[in-house]
């Protein structure tokens, strides 16, 4: 069965891309390199009208007017005839005016009861302070004040008059503030880096969100020829595939890097199978996050970083939370195996 809207492709089945790719002159080359360089249509970061090329047509009328464009929507409005009633409008009422019902109201009638005559005695005879004794002991606090209730049951208790309150308060609230931000110099940091400064032993970029990507890339780029850095950490920096991609050309040349972590980023698959191919090479990284994507990665992705990770047995820590049962079970194999691998070697060289 072909679906809808697949018929209208099969026209383009046997086309040639080299043949129509070689009719197209240099300048025509060099225009479609242009378009493809500045368009991403799946990029979700650009607005609607970075991802596509401008098809408009109509010239620009001018500088946007707020009030001349209000003018002319309401000169539209009212010259626009308005559609005419199927069923021209009346005042006429139809139907049943609704008259809620009226719930009976039940007398209130006063309970009437009787006590003993000692009792009745006892309470016609007592004070002002006997009573409110009474209603402190039987708990009836709404019917005496604070200072008589206190000198009932505070006095025994320890409780100061001026301290006494029958209002319950909440506990005074302690501010929790934002944690303070990154105080990384990036200009500096790269520049540093660049430098192969032997004091730069370790680059933390979190949650710095306004680097651009071209610097990010600089800061792959420049990792490849230093020989210093042990730690590098770009997490939550709005990193995407083309950072990942200059990351795994990094990994393909640095030997001095231990850890890399790029949790909570927009890397996609594509990205991270980038990064894993480097890493089938790479003799020196031990610890690598990639958790915490805007989205995830796909069954393909993590069962190639199951096969990674079997395959390179320097990795002693990887950060990812597999969606999989399968790669997850394979990966955890192969880093308890690699760290059984570091453990074995330790005790053999210090016998």
């Amino acid at each position: 069965m072909t679906l809808p809207f697949r018929k209208d492709l099969d026209k383009y089945k046997d086309l040639d891309e080299d043949e129509i790719l070689g009719k197209l002159s240099e300048e025509e080359l060099k225009q479609l390199e242009t378009v493809l360089d500045d368009l991403d249509p799946e990029n979700a970061l650009l607005p609607a009208g970075f991802r596509q090329k401008d098809q408009t047509v109509k010239k620009a009328s001018g500088p946007f007017d707020r009030e001349r464009l209000l003018a002319y929507l309401e000169k539209q409005a009212l010259e626009h005839k308005d559609r005419e009633d199927y069923v021209p409008f009346t005042r006429e009422k139809k139907g049943k005016i609704f008259i809620p019902k009226q719930k009976p109201v039940q007398p209130y009638t006063e309970e009437k009861f009787s006590l003993d005559p000692e009792l009745e005695e006892a309470l016609t005879s007592a004070t002002d302070t006997e009573l409110g004794d009474l209603a402190a002991i039987l708990g009836m606090s709404n019917l005496i004040t604070n200072s008589q209730f206190c000198d009932v049951v505070g006095s025994s208790n320890g409780v100061d008059k001026d301290s006494f309150s029958n209002i319950v308060k909440g506990e005074k609230m302690l501010p929790v503030f934002d944690e303070p931000p990154n105080p990384t110099n990036v200009e500096e940091t790269l520049q540093r880096i660049k430098e192969n400064d032997s004091r730069l032993v370790e680059v933390n970029l979190n949650n710095i969100k306004n680097i651009p990507i071209p610097t990010l890339k600089e800061f792959a780029k420049a990792l490849e020829t230093n020989t210093h850095v042990k730690n590098f950490s770009l997490a939550a920096t709005r990193s995407n595939d083309p950072v990942a991609v200059a990351l795994a050309d990094m990994l393909r040349v640095n030997t001095k890097l231990k850890s890399l972590n790029i949790e909570s980023n927009f890397i996609t698959g594509v990205g991270i199978l980038a990064l894993v191919d480097a890493l089938k090479d790479n003799e020196t990284l031990t610890e690598i996050k990639i958790d915490n994507q805007r989205q995830q990665l796909g069954t393909v992705a993590e069962v190639e970083i199951a096969k990674m990770l079997e395959e390179n047995t320097k990795i002693l820590k990887f950060g990812y939370h597999f969606t999989q049962q399968g790669p997850r079970a394979r990966a955890a194999a192969a880093i308890t195996k690699n760290n059984d691998l570091v453990r074995k070697r330790r005790v053999e060289g210090d016998n």
